[in-house]
């Protein structure tokens, strides 16, 4: 895409945050009117639809105009700084000038007008999350400095590790997440005692995989900390903007419930012997194994077999074409606790994956859903998501469907109970499950089938060991 040159080389615009990206709001500035700032130094932080994003400076200077106040919406294309004149330290391939100076936030889901929506040739060459060419819009290494987008410099704050001592692979010797990750050595993704790091996966991230499990000594999990009381001592009522993941939220749970037609299936699965199975895997892999892989894999089975109609998507909605699509390939959402709010994650080709893989892929993406630094095509795409209500307490719910999505499962909090099968009953371990669907593309008797199928290959576990389509 061709960029256009600005007439005005002090006005640094809001770049491309991410492929798809036009707007953001501004969380808070880093820096202040007439302050010196050096090249990459963080101007702000700013938030797209779940995605947090720290934006650098394109070279040294001072700052004369900041545009923009705390919680305010900013389009791609408009200006974001405007540094002091003088020109010697300019970059000569400087963001294009925008049309206007400010925008204000127009109502979600409108569509973008004069006062400041983004066109192709206003958006800026320099790409602060996705791809990153060899032109990097003058963020360049130099002086020692590290060239790295910021979520892997937020990475490796995170690891306790000087990302200007890593030797980057990418393009320009551009560091990667995985240089940063190979750099301790194992590769492996830990959590600093009282940091906010990475998870190394989800069967030891509280609020998650653990939902799958009992906690620790039969203790109740805590409640997310996003969800905790923010009211301050002393006063009776606090005023909480609903702005960033929360704001996100709260759209998308409108949009679903405004469009598609919610109904619910209930049954438990007796995973005794899943659980005995689980176990002797994590045995013979030295890993740690939670439920919720086989979860995945029951569902990519069925979703597969004779109720691909569940694995769907609506195209369209509200208008003359729309449409069912209906999809080959099973990408599970992966509802995730962050200290935000709920992110949906996405595996990507789960009917082709193992047990072992769907584990180790799950915790990846949750810990990178955690630490703010995935990319937004993880959080894009689902055609089935299965949400683990059961993380703290509960057993069966009423989950909303992640539009535009025609269906999502609910698990929750394994129990035990009494299982009576021909006249005999012992003691097990029960998984309750809730199937909701839309039922203007799910019939109830197809939603409940369904779920009945999955109940079956949860106990019948064996076979969930491999990928449900090779």
């Amino acid at each position: 895409m061709a960029h256009a040159k600005s007439t005005d080389p002090n006005i640094f615009i809001l770049p491309d945050l991410g492929e798809g990206v036009h707007e953001a709001e501004l969380i808070s500035w880093k820096v202040s009117e007439g302050d010196t700032v050096e090249e990459h130094q963080i101007l702000a932080e700013m938030e797209t639809d779940k995605a947090l994003v720290e934006v650098p400076s394109p070279r040294a200077g001072t700052i004369k105009t900041l545009h923009g106040s705390d919680g305010e919406i900013l389009f791609v294309g408009n200006p974001l700084v405007t540094y002091e004149g003088g020109g010697d330290d300019t970059p000569s391939d400087a963001p294009s000038k925008p049309a206007s100076s400010k925008s204000k936030a127009p109502a979600k889901g409108s569509s973008s007008t004069n006062n400041g929506a983004p066109s192709e040739e206003r958006e800026d060459a320099g790409t602060v999350v996705g791809a990153m060419g060899a032109d990097l819009g003058g963020v360049s290494a130099k002086d020692g400095k590290a060239l790295a987008t910021p979520a892997v410099r937020r990475l490796a704050r995170d690891m306790g590790i000087d990302i200007n001592t890593v030797i980057g692979s990418g393009m320009g010797g551009r560091v990667l997440a995985k240089d940063v990750k190979a750099f301790t050595g194992g590769g492996a993704i830990t959590r600093a005692p009282g940091g906010e790091g990475l998870q190394p996966s989800l069967a030891t991230a509280p609020g998650f995989a653990g939902g799958l499990e009992a906690p620790p000594s039969g203790r109740a999990a805590a409640p997310p900390p996003a969800q905790q009381a923010q009211i301050p001592a002393g006063a009776d009522t606090a005023r909480i903007p609903l702005r960033g993941v929360r704001r996100t939220i709260a759209n998308r749970l409108r949009e679903s419930v405004n469009s598609a037609v919610h109904f619910t299936v209930m049954d438990e699965a007796d995973v005794s012997a899943l659980d005995a199975l689980r176990k002797q895997l994590g045995a013979a892999s030295g890993e740690k194994v939670s439920f919720l892989p086989f979860v995945c894999s029951a569902v990519a089975r069925a979703l597969t077999g004779q109720f691909g109609s569940l694995n769907a998507t609506v195209e369209g909605e509200g208008t003359d074409e729309m449409a069912i699509l209906q999809h080959r390939a099973v990408h599970m959402g992966i509802a995730t606790d962050t200290e935000s709010g709920l992110m949906v994650t996405v595996l990507r080709d789960c009917d082709k994956l193992g047990v072992l893989e769907i584990g180790r892929q799950i915790g990846a993406i949750a810990g990178a859903a955690r630490s703010r630094s995935i990319p937004r095509e993880q959080l894009m795409g689902s055609t089935f998501t299965i949400s683990n209500v059961g993380s703290y307490a509960g057993r069966f719910a009423t989950p909303v469907i992640n539009t535009p999505e025609v269906a999502i499962l609910a698990v929750g909090r394994n129990r035990e109970g009494m299982v009576v099968k021909d006249g005999w009953f012992r003691a097990g371990k029960l998984m309750p499950l809730s199937l909701a669907c839309d039922h203007r593309v799910v019939d109830g008797a197809t939603a409940a089938l369904c779920l009945a199928e999955i109940v079956r290959l949860l106990e019948s576990p064996n076979q969930l060991l491999t990928p449900a389509r090779g």
